[in-house]
């Protein structure tokens, strides 16, 4: 992935926007820091959908989604309980 100052970026946009489209995602930096990406709309779109929902959408969700809030019980540990002599 090329770094691309933003200084560059903005002088040499339409540069920019054709080398994301043509060899993938670009960085952006500011001060040697990176700051930002620039990817194709198709590549957002696939890391889009196979992101989790945020907790924001879980909850205004009209479906229930538990699978995400609650761990399956087969990791969970029970305590052994000694009986009382």
């Amino acid at each position: 992935m090329k770094a691309w100052p933003v200084q560059d970026a903005k002088a040499r946009f339409s540069e920019f926007l054709d080398a994301c489209l043509s060899d993938g995602p670009q960085m952006v930096t500011r001060r040697g820091n990176e700051m930002a990406v620039l990817v194709p709309v198709a590549e957002w779109r696939r890391l889009q959908a196979v992101a989790a929902p945020s907790l924001k959408e879980l909850l205004l969700s009209d479906v229930a989604r538990t699978e995400y809030l609650v761990p399956s019980r087969k990791t969970a540990r029970r305590r052994r309980v000694e009986p009382i002599r």
